[in-house]
């Protein structure tokens, strides 16, 4: 193990770490790697359990262990122990057990304890653990200040805690914590072993963090980007994203193309098509939005998909009446004025063009993200460039195809 200056770790362990909390997984690990195994592990210590524990994972294998071993050893082992359980449980933002007693130990003893335990580790709660550190109960700090001295800790504990399962996703632990509010929680195996801590603070941390990039998915930004990643790795992350954007832009221009006819026709057409995609496309972000909001929340419950959606072609509908009519009314004054043929069907094609494209852009928005997560990925992926492509290949495609068929 190297030789470790604690006073110069100590000092340098603050600055590195608010330095390194503002990089992504990556970046934090590349600057760490020039640093000697204490002041990484020192740095480490002071970050969200979650974000120390994808740095060390990002680190090179020599850096790792040169952390590992300049660790305190509980909080190593924590390291190695949450490093067996896949991203975003809590298993993987667990911290070190402290305070941690037998059933038999007296209040008087823990009192004793503690008093050395404090002067290095912020404690809430202590916890009561068999021979095989199974959770028996919790005891607060007010039963330990007015209990008797003499008491055995089994006597004043409260029995049947409430504990985290370690592989329990994120987004299912914080509705079960909803409504607790606890500072800190517990956390169990399936055999109700007690396996580490987390804090209430850490599991909103991580779950602001999520949301916060839920918006830059949408659009094809990576939840590790952030102001400080360097351009080449945020061009690398982003511009396939763009790529795919393009490609599906071609499908609308095609459909633009196959009506080449009708537009040349009647050029008029062509100053209401981005009015069409505009109005569909807020529509339909309208019902993405809502609908990523209620998978985030847990509102969406098994079997209401289809209530969903027809909730969102409904409102497609009344929305694309209410905006359809003005549409159609300014078709009919700038066909008038300009003296084009046939203003009232044009007129009439607008309006059809926009009810039937925010009702599509309605679907759109709630089936995108819907299908994305039974496929298995995260609904926020991208789910604007998909709905981007949908309204504006309908919008377009509805209106020529009206124009066409209606208009001679």
């Amino acid at each position: 193990m190297e030789a470790i200056d604690r006073p110069t770790i100590q000092r340098s362990a603050t600055a590195l770490a608010s330095d390194v909390r503002r990089r992504p997984a990556l970046d934090a690990a590349s600057k760490l790697e020039h640093y000697g195994g204490g002041e990484i592990a020192a740095a480490l210590g002071r970050l969200n359990p979650v974000f120390a524990q994808d740095v060390l994972g990002a680190l090179t294998p020599g850096a790792r262990e040169r952390a590992l071993a300049a660790a305190p050893a509980n909080l190593a082992g924590q390291w190695r122990r949450n490093a067996a359980y896949a991203e975003g449980t809590i298993g993987r933002m667990m911290e070190p057990v402290t305070a941690a007693f037998a059933p038999q130990q007296t209040i008087g003893e823990t009192i004793e304890a503690l008093r050395e335990m404090v002067r290095t580790a912020f404690i809430t709660y202590c916890y009561v653990v068999d021979a095989r550190q199974r959770l028996l109960g919790i005891v607060t700090m007010r039963d330990l200040l007015f209990g008797a001295h003499e008491r055995r800790l089994e006597e004043v504990m409260l029995r049947d805690p409430f504990a985290l399962q370690a592989p329990m996703a994120l987004e299912e632990a914080m509705k079960k914590v909803l409504d607790r509010h606890f500072p800190v929680y517990p956390v169990v195996d399936a055999e109700g072993r007690l396996l580490g801590l987390v804090r209430g603070q850490s599991m909103f941390e991580a779950r602001a963090f999520d949301i916060t990039a839920q918006p830059g998915s949408m659009v094809g930004v990576d939840k590790e980007e952030r102001l400080l990643t360097p351009w080449p790795r945020s061009l690398k992350m982003r511009h396939p994203w763009l790529q795919l954007n393009l490609l599906t832009a071609f499908l609308a221009a095609g459909v633009v193309g196959a009506f080449q006819g009708t537009i040349d026709r009647l050029v008029i057409l062509a100053m209401f098509l981005p009015v069409l995609a505009g109005q569909s496309g807020n529509t339909g972000c309208q019902a993405l939005a809502v609908t990523l909001r209620g998978l985030t929340l847990g509102e969406l419950k098994p079997g209401s998909e289809k209530a969903l959606v027809l909730k969102e072609a409904g409102l497609g509908m009344m929305n694309g009446a209410g905006v359809g009519l003005i549409a159609s009314f300014g078709m009919y004054v700038v066909a008038s004025g300009q003296h084009a043929g046939h203003p009232v069907m044009l007129a009439l094609v607008v309006f059809m063009a926009m009810v039937g494209s925010c009702v599509a852009s309605g679907l759109s928005g709630a089936m995108v993200p819907l299908t994305l997560k039974r496929l298995g990925f995260d609904p926020a992926t991208a789910s604007s460039i998909f709905l981007t492509t949908a309204t504006d290949v309908v919008s377009m495609g509805l209106l020529l195809s009206l124009a066409a068929l209606l208009v001679r």
